[in-house]
Parts: structure tokens; sequence; C-alpha cells
């Protein structure tokens, strides 16, 4: 398109003072939008008629113009009203604006977006009226952001890739209003990386309970949706977990997260030995093989079985998934052994979801997180900063599991 003619752009600006002349309410480009619906309109009709306005061809042609009626427009700028021409015969389908088209394009994108960022529906009237002075109803709001559910459907039933190398699986909590009480509810998550060592989310799913048997029902489901293997499962110590995952995919290595396992070890620690106990686990995890990690245990077991039986009991009942992660680079060794991927995404949902006490639906739930994961993964860099040479190590350790 040609650029406009800058004496139309000074005709245009005769009598602009100030910014708000030209993009307040009323302003120049709210009078040249609505001009230009307008004009598009009117091109509209006489392409329907098939004769320009006043044109001696329309004479007995069996349509004809019929006035206008008033039509209230929401745009990017505020409201706008316009005049929608009519024929007599009342068949005339406006494209540019559709009969009961009440918003131009543009103006749902920014209610989607302030959706997605975590204002609530309230908040979103409020916005919109300060800045606007446009009044809209929360059923309004709720109309614009159902619009992505289509879009959530075909993302949570897309095929998936045949195999991954490393998945997290978690789960966080919300409110959500069920049978006419607000409960607590597990929303799971599958965050894994691909082959090219980019992240994905693979899937959201949402139970009243955290338990291995909905976990079960989500791996079966991967499964359905192509994936064929997964190399490292990294979860947070869930009971019942590696049985499950292996019961669909039989030769997943699982990794129980270290972190959450030193969290749970410190809980039964007093405080004046915290620090202490800290340092003395900390050999454990950060030795370089297996057997050399065993070994720290039974030297942190010497020294604190009498006063933290219970956290010798626990460490030596995990390490078979606690110790998964020492075969491999330290690169590969940090996202691994640490749940810290899943957990940083977490975080993320909810600080777009701390602005609700509760959610009326599991609906409702899933489209604000759809709709935020969609902001949060545009920022997603790849997960090992040397991809290419941890892709190598994953194929000399798991072989023709690892795609060419």
């Amino acid at each position: 398109m040609d650029a406009i003619r800058n004496e139309l752009l000074d005709e245009l600006l005769k009598g602009v003072k100030e910014p708000k002349d030209l993009s307040g309410r009323g302003g120049i480009l709210d009078q040249l939008t609505k001009g230009l619906i307008e004009r598009m309109l009117e091109g509209e009709m006489t392409e329907h008629l098939g004769y320009e306005k006043h044109d001696n061809a329309g004479d007995n042609s069996g349509n004809s113009r019929n006035g206008s009626s008033r039509k209230s427009l929401k745009t990017k700028t505020g409201e706008i009203e316009i005049q929608v021409p009519r024929d007599r015969n009342g068949d005339f389908e406006p494209q540019i604006v559709e009969k009961r088209q009440t918003r131009f394009e543009g103006f749902d994108e920014q209610i989607l977006s302030m959706y997605a960022r975590g204002m609530t529906t309230r908040e979103i009237i409020g916005h919109l009226q300060d800045m606007y002075q446009t009044e809209l109803s929360p059923q309004f709001i709720s109309t614009v952001t159902d619009s992505v559910l289509d879009g959530l459907r075909e993302w949570q039933d897309r095929s998936l890739e045949g195999s991954y190398p490393i998945v997290w699986f978690d789960a966080i909590r919300l409110k959500i209003r069920d049978e006419g009480h607000i409960v607590n509810k597990a929303v799971y998550l599958a965050l894994a990386v691909d082959w090219q060592g980019r992240k994905e989310l693979l899937g959201m799913w949402i139970e009243q309970t955290e338990g291995a048997k909905f976990w079960l029902a989500v791996f079966t489901e991967l499964h359905t949706r192509g994936v064929q293997d997964i190399l490292v499962a990294s979860v947070d110590g869930l009971k019942g977990f590696p049985d499950a995952i292996r019961s669909v995919f039989p030769r997943t290595e699982v990794q129980t997260c270290v972190v959450h396992m030193i969290r749970n070890s410190l809980a039964y620690v007093t405080y004046k030995d915290r620090k202490e106990v800290a340092g003395d686990l900390r050999p454990v995890y950060t030795a370089a093989t297996a057997e050399a990690g065993l070994s720290a245990l039974g030297d942190f077991e010497a020294k604190w079985a009498k006063k933290y039986s219970i956290i010798v009991r626990g460490w030596r009942a995990n390490w078979p998934t606690l110790s998964t992660f020492f075969p491999y680079s330290l690169e590969l060794r940090k996202i691994m052994y640490t749940t810290n991927a899943i957990e940083s995404l977490n975080m993320s949902l909810r600080k777009i979801t701390k602005n609700r006490a509760s959610f009326p639906n599991d609906e409702a739930a899933m489209k604000l997180l759809f709709m935020a994961l969609r902001n949060i993964s545009r920022k997603w860099r790849v997960a090992v900063m040397n991809w290419p040479a941890a892709v190598n190590q994953l194929a000399i350790i798991f072989g023709d599991r690892v795609p060419a």
C-alpha cells in the first residue's frame, strides 16, 4: 500500500493541539477509523447491489439502499458509533463488520493479553473503563476468553514426538469450585526436553488428588498420543511413581529429585543442627560416582544415625532412584537430579493465578493456565548449554534409543 500523502495528513491534523485530540475518545484516530469502516461498508453495499449510490442503474433493479442503522463498535482506542447501510431486501451481509459483531480487530487481543497476565475479569473491566470509557460485562470478558478453548483442546490432543530424552513430572495446587464446594485440586504437568534441546510442555491435567494412580492415566495418554520412549523421568519422590511410569514405559530411568529429598530430610532436623546436617549430606550427592556417594552416605549414617535415623532410612530406601544421575556429565546432572526446570514453570504459573481466590470450574483454570503458558514458553531457551555434547553422551549410554 502506498504511503498516505502528506497533504492528507496535514488536513487530518488541523486543530490537533494535544495528544488526546489525536488518540483520545472522539479524536482523529477514532474519526479516521469510523470514516474508513463506513467507507468500506458503502463499498460492500455497492458490490452487493451492483451499482453506485444515486446511480440510475439501480432503478427497478429489484433491490436498493434503504438508509442505515447505528451500531456501537469496540476498538483498541475505545468505542465508536458507525452507520451500517441497509438494503430493502434485507439480504446484505457485510464482511468488514459482520451483523452481530460488536468489536473490531485488536480489541479481543487486548483482553486476552491482560487475562493471560493474571488480571481478573473485574480488573480488566476497570482498566478498559479507565482507558477507553468502554463499559463491559463479565459475560463479555468470558466470551472473549472462551475463544481460546478450541486451541486448548487442539493443543492437549496434539500428536507428540516418538521419544524424549528427559521429562519432568510435577503438580501444582489450585482452589477450584466443584459441586458447590471449593476444593484443592492438583494440576498435573509434564515438561520435556526434546531432541533439539528445547523445552516443551506435553500436557496439563486436573484431578482432585495427586497420586500414582492418576499419573498412570497421564502416562497412558502420552503413549496414546505418540510417545514410545522416555529415557529419564525426573520426579519429586511420589510413592509408587516408578512402578506407574515403568508399566507404560518399561525402559525409563527414574530420577528422584535430590533437592526435594534434602528438604524433606531437613524437616526432621533441629534448627541448631540444620547447617551441619546439610553440609554432611552434600558429599552424598556431589560424589563422582554412585559408589562414592553410597560411601559418603555411610559416613553420614555413622555420625547421625542415632539422632536422625529417619533421614538415613529415607536416603537408603530411595537410593536406587536418587543415584540415577551419577553416570552422566555435570551438565546433564544439573537438570536431572532436580526438578528445578518444572518448579520454575510452576512458580511462573502461580504468579498468574495468585490474584484468584478460586476458579469457578476446571475449564476456567485450564483456560488461564494455557494462555499463561503461551506467554511463558516464548522465553524458553535451550535446556542444556552444550546440548550436542549431551546428546552424544546419551547416545553412548542409551544406544539406538537415541534417534539418529
